[in-house]
């Protein structure tokens, strides 16, 4: 046996997996190998026109939003503002910050994942606002179980998701602002990770002098991630057919690269009623991601005296197999020792994976 480092690929069920392993190049694939790779790959090519991508992204945790304001609306947020959160559905957003916006997010999340979010914007003059978020999802301890084990080794493992941000927004007029944020993205599950950075881009635009607004974004443009890690180092048989030989070899398994998901953003809202007690604020967005569908949302918010608001909407219409939908939600804002705090609620229908509810609290100063 050669000393040698090498890749062996391996073709197993129509998975296509690189093993790095310590003996010279061998011929691995068998004939039912083959043929089974050539029948994924020929179904693959047949149904390319209907498949639309679901699952082909990393940093899907990327894709929950953030605001209970917004989320309550239908999550149609790209042309909202006035909130620290709106920098994520929009960067520009931050450029209208009339002071220093702290928000805090909690969620608990579909099958009992917690996911926590924190934004602050800071204005430093001349109309441009810096910004820093934080996302952090957190599947909470998960038993190691194993076929020869199904009830648990006793170890335990968790997966998680972090995000870190900073952002910059400038005000150029009255009625234009744009902005950019830009993200360290991190998963981790138990002894393996991947990292990525990305870079969300937007712009506000006021289209009347009565308030109706244009605002557009790209999400998660970035690099590729791949795992790697403790966890994919396995023993590896170079030939199960081949008695006599080394059959417990140190090896790797190669993970590929995948794309952050892509989401362009582009929507409108229009203050429909402001009266000296009453605003009404209407709002809706297309949506279009690199790894689904095209979707439309929209939602309204009603606020009396600056004081209570009520919300609704309705997410992802149009979208295929789409599990989300109704949308509600609610907050008060009053003033506490010169600061403004505001408290916001929302609730989303996730069909058959039941609801998720969302809690904000900001403080203006």
């Amino acid at each position: 046996m050669s000393g040698r480092q090498c890749w062996t690929l391996d073709i197993d069920e129509g998975r296509m997996i690189m093993v790095r392993t310590n003996t010279s190049w061998r011929h691995q694939a068998t004939h039912r190998r083959w043929f089974s790779a050539a029948v994924a790959v020929a179904v693959t090519l047949a149904g390319a026109t209907a498949q639309q991508k679901t699952g082909s992204t990393v940093g899907q945790f990327l894709l929950i939003e953030p605001s209970a304001r917004a989320s309550a609306m239908g999550n149609a947020g790209a042309a909202l503002h006035d909130e620290a959160l709106a920098g994520y559905y929009n960067p520009a957003a931050w450029g209208h910050l009339s002071g220093t916006d702290a928000q805090v997010m909690h969620s608990a999340w579909l099958a009992g994942i917690a996911f926590d979010y924190g934004a602050v914007g800071v204005p430093v003059g001349g109309g441009s606002t810096v910004a820093i978020t934080l996302a952090s999802l957190n599947s909470g301890e998960i038993a190691v179980r194993t076929v020869q084990q199904p009830l648990g080794t006793g170890e335990y493992y968790r997966a998680s998701s972090l995000a870190l941000g900073v952002g910059y927004a400038i005000r150029v007029t009255d009625r234009f602002s744009a902005g950019l944020h830009l993200h360290y993205v991190q998963e981790t599950i138990w002894h393996s990770s991947l990292t990525a950075f990305s870079i969300d881009v937007g712009t506000l635009y006021q289209l009347t002098p009565d308030g109706l607004t244009l605002g557009a974004s790209l999400s998660n443009f970035g690099t590729k991630g791949r795992y790697s890690g403790s966890d994919l180092r396995i023993r590896f048989d170079n030939d199960a057919s081949v008695y006599g030989d080394n059959s417990n070899l140190p090896a790797e398994v190669y993970t590929e690269e995948f794309s952050l998901p892509i989401l362009f953003r582009v929507g409108l809202a229009y203050p429909a009623l402001h009266s000296e007690h009453h605003r009404l604020i209407v709002a809706v967005d297309a949506v279009h991601p690199s790894d689904n569908t095209e979707s439309v949302s929209f939602g309204a918010e009603w606020t009396f005296d600056g004081f209570v608001s009520l919300r609704g909407g309705y997410q992802q219409l149009f979208k295929q197999d789409s599990e989300v939908g109704l949308t509600l939600g609610g907050g008060i804002a009053y003033e506490v020792f010169g600061w403004m705090v505001r408290i916001d609620y929302a609730w989303a229908d996730h069909g058959r994976l039941q609801d998720t509810q969302r809690f904000t609290v900001g403080f203006l100063f």
